[in-house]
């Protein structure tokens, strides 16, 4: 266990890949966890790390011929390991996912005595997957008869509306109307002043 734990930090390779790198499933649904090889191989292991248990688990080897060996307690029901034709991919099938499914999951080669590790599949198993947020955003094809219908309300409400300038032109030429004989008027005064000034 040792060995291992250090191998999580140190020992991963570019011989082969994991994906997905995340993944958040339902209870008592199924995932699929595929490591890609760069070259054919003997066979794959499968390890989960247990962040809760703090324990490094074996689950599964596959070998080139698609016998597999199963680990202390490790149910076949559970876990599978299905490999390409070219045996350089293989899947790993988790089924009846529970809570205790948790945990980091990690294919594996056997090289030089050492054991080489992928980069790592967190998986985490959820009674009820989070909803995805709601489109608040109106449909594409009503944004032109919002856009018309705004267009006409500022026409009608704007200070070049008719409804506004034709009541206060047609106030400003009454007010210069009543103001002609007045002005008419002083005019009238203004003069006979000046002629009774001019007499004496």
């Amino acid at each position: 266990y040792i060995f291992l734990s250090f191998c999580l930090g140190f020992c991963t390779s570019l011989l082969l890949s994991q994906i997905p790198g995340h993944i958040l499933a339902q209870t008592n649904n199924k995932t699929e966890i595929v490591c890609e090889l760069k070259k054919e191989h003997v066979g794959v292991y499968w390890y989960r790390w247990s962040q809760e248990r703090q324990n490094f688990e074996f689950l599964v080897f596959s070998n080139l011929l698609g016998k597999a060996t199963y680990g202390t307690n490790i149910s076949q029901d559970k876990f599978s390991v299905q490999s390409a034709s070219s045996r350089t991919s293989y899947s790993l099938h988790i089924s009846h996912l529970h809570a205790s499914d948790n945990g980091t999951y990690y294919c594996s080669i056997s090289q030089s005595s050492e054991l080489l590790l992928g980069s790592g599949t967190r998986l985490g198993v959820v009674d009820v997957l989070p909803l995805p947020p709601k489109m608040t955003q109106e449909p594409l094809s009503r944004k032109p008869v919002r856009c018309v219908t705004k267009s006409k309300a500022a026409v009608r409400k704007g200070a070049c509306s008719p409804l506004v300038w034709v009541p206060l032109a047609a106030s400003i030429l009454v007010l210069l109307l009543s103001l002609v004989p007045t002005a008419y008027r002083l005019h009238r005064l203004r003069r006979r002043l000046w002629l009774r000034i001019h007499r004496q």
